[in-house]
């Protein structure tokens, strides 16, 4: 399924089973057009101060579950720099909201290695503050306990790859007390307990720290960590804490988007809104517990509660139970004039979590309140802003589309696009960013085709803004995507955590149009509203495909074509660049085509209505 010339470098058995071929069954049975998943290239840069080193060492308990850190560990329990990612979508079994994601990128968001793709080494390293064990032996029975996963929904660890703990000792020496190879996955995070017994541990000066071995390339070989707590009087059987926390991010308020324009919501309000917002809880204690829960949903610019649900009952939880909850939404009362509302979501879950006698000094109701933002605003989305992985077209010529059903016909005034480096830097290359028109629920006719410079981002998730020439009307159905041309590949962020987008993907290699059966997730693509559209579409026909055929081929720069409905031919160079745009009369089927190197190109001849893609040799 897989294109392994290309790709051979990975040697990641785990890819075999995320590489989603989508064939093309068309007039040449041989060619296929490919999506393939690939791993993230970048990472964000430190935000804010970094805080200096401590000066006073952390005594007894230590505890972190993450909950309280976005994007980078909390600064008063872990030294800065380690590069790790805090985040909530990487995983899907872990104990409370956020995990630490161990990968192959440094603190500044760059491989560790930039030179060999194939570089083995040690990649992120968390390290823990000074913690004082001075004074302690081993009969206060001091333990670190934890939770980790490999791979989640990220990239599986070979055999070779290791996810190790190591202990500072009284002479200032890294040893190792745990490890653990890749090559096997586990669905659920296991815990770990290991004892701090040796003399040399117990001072003053303690730390500890987990340090990732594998590819230093980019993003693989994926390790998660979670729930560390350390302190004394511990033993391998104490393995619960009284905690019930929240853990999976909020689906989704709306049916069918993550966001949607706030004119095309304001037409059907209930049908777009989703019936109930859903998450779980998880019950860390080895008892029962009751719990209940509120939910409101926020003008996030002004705080105003827009709507707000209170779990009547309180709900029995057993122990170790992982529960279900969800609260139901009504449509949203958006007043008059307003353009554009950024809203906030909030579940808070209502536990006692805060009166822990084990942990006096850590009031656990932390874990218990996850948020999500979405806007009505100018934009489309089915993704939740955060990619999991990258989706590239593997064979060139290929398209891929992303369908998108609106309220009304609109006009759209561009694209934003999460793309994501990979391998090669390809900034500065072009990409065609095309729109389709809709007919059978198929991609139909060309609307509209872009060259446009490839950029990246300088934060992790970011949306790279493509402004249109000119407005695109289109109907209620709309396709928007990319035309696949150079050997260098596009990479499209991929948020592998929303479905929504799963039915809605579409690819062709020629002129076939083939819909999405078996990659999960949703394309980190938003076309959005705005500008003039220069035609108005009142609704899709069908059409024939565009039958036409240049020659001579290989030539010495004459271009003949036998059909008499061509308008344009662009020519491209195999990387993907527009060379020449040439506008063609009625009757006249040639053209010379000068000041051109000999070597291969790709023409895109167009009727204005559908398009078609050939490769052309000169030769001179």
């Amino acid at each position: 399924m897989m294109n392994l010339n290309s790709f051979s470098f990975l040697r990641k058995k785990v890819l075999v089973g995320f590489v989603l071929a989508l064939a093309y069954l068309g007039s040449i049975a041989s060619a296929q057009a490919q999506l393939e998943l690939v791993p993230l290239g970048t990472l964000p840069p430190p935000t804010g101060p970094v805080q200096a080193a401590r000066t006073k060492a952390l005594t007894l308990p230590f505890f972190d579950d993450f909950s309280t850190s976005p994007l980078r560990p909390d600064a008063s329990l872990w030294e800065p720099g380690s590069g790790v990612y805090i985040n909530n979508t990487l995983t899907t079994t872990h104990p409370s909201i956020n995990i630490a994601t161990f990968d192959g990128l440094n603190a500044q968001g760059t491989p560790y290695n930039l030179g060999s793709e194939l570089a083995q080494g040690d990649t992120d390293t968390l390290t823990s503050q000074p913690i004082n064990l001075g004074g302690l032996t081993a009969a206060d029975s001091v333990y670190l306990s934890f939770y980790w996963q490999a791979r989640g929904l990220g990239e599986l660890p070979d055999g070779a790859d290791t996810f190790r703990l190591e202990f500072l000792n009284q002479a200032g020496t890294w040893i190792t007390v745990w490890r653990q190879g890749g090559a096997e996955f586990d669905s659920l995070f296991q815990q770990t307990f290991v004892p701090i017994r040796e003399a040399a541990y117990l001072h003053a000066n303690f730390r500890f720290r987990f340090r990732s071995y594998g590819r230093q390339s980019g993003s693989f070989d994926t390790w998660h960590l979670d729930y560390l707590y350390l302190n004394k009087g511990r033993s391998a059987q104490d393995r619960f804490i009284k905690d019930v926390a929240v853990r999976q991010p909020l689906s989704p308020l709306f049916r069918r988007y993550t966001a949607l324009p706030l004119k095309q919501y304001r037409l059907q309000p209930q049908a777009e809104m989703a019936d109930s917002v859903r998450t779980d809880i998880n019950n860390l204690f080895n008892t029962f517990n009751f719990t209940s829960f509120s939910f409101s949903i926020q003008n996030a610019q002004t705080g105003q509660v827009l709507q707000r649900y209170e779990d009547p009952l309180s709900v029995f939880i057993g122990a170790g139970e992982t529960q279900s909850k969800a609260a139901r939404v009504g449509p949203l009362n958006v007043p008059a004039g307003t353009s554009s509302l950024r809203l906030k979501y909030t579940f808070d879950l209502l536990t006692t979590d805060d009166q822990n006698p084990s942990l006096p000094t850590v009031n656990l109701r932390r874990n218990d309140t996850i948020s999500a933002y979405t806007e009505l605003s100018d934009y489309y989305a089915y993704d939740d802003g955060s990619a999991e992985y990258g989706v590239r077209m593997n064979q060139r010529l290929g398209r891929t589309l992303v369908r998108f059903i609106g309220n009304e016909p609109d006009t759209l005034g561009g694209v934003r696009m999460a793309l994501v480096p990979f391998r090669t830097d390809l900034t500065g290359q072009n990409v065609t960013i095309q729109v389709y028109s809709n007919a059978n629920g198929h991609p139909d006719r060309v609307l509209h085709q872009q060259s446009v410079p490839i950029r990246y981002g300088t934060r992790r998730n970011e949306f790279i803004d493509y402004p249109f020439t000119q407005g695109v009307a289109v109907t209620d159905t709309f396709y928007v995507g990319w035309l696949q041309i150079g050997e260098g590949a596009l990479v499209v962020g991929f948020d592998r955590n929303s479905t929504l987008g799963t039915s809605q993907l579409f690819t062709n290699l020629s002129q076939e149009w083939v819909g999405n059966t078996e990659l999960q997730g949703a394309v980190m693509i938003r076309p959005y509203v705005g500008g003039r559209a220069s035609e108005v579409v009142t609704g899709p026909e069908p059409t024939l495909p565009l039958e036409v055929q240049v020659y001579p081929n290989p030539s010495d720069g004459y271009l003949r074509w036998d059909n008499d409905q061509i308008r344009q031919i662009d020519v491209y160079s195999l990387k993907g660049t527009l060379l020449r745009n040439l506008r063609t009369t009625p009757g006249i089927r040639e053209a010379y085509l000068d000041n051109l190197p000999a070597g291969m190109y790709l023409l895109r001849l167009s009727d204005g209505r559908r398009t078609v893609t050939q490769k052309w040799v000169l030769v001179k």
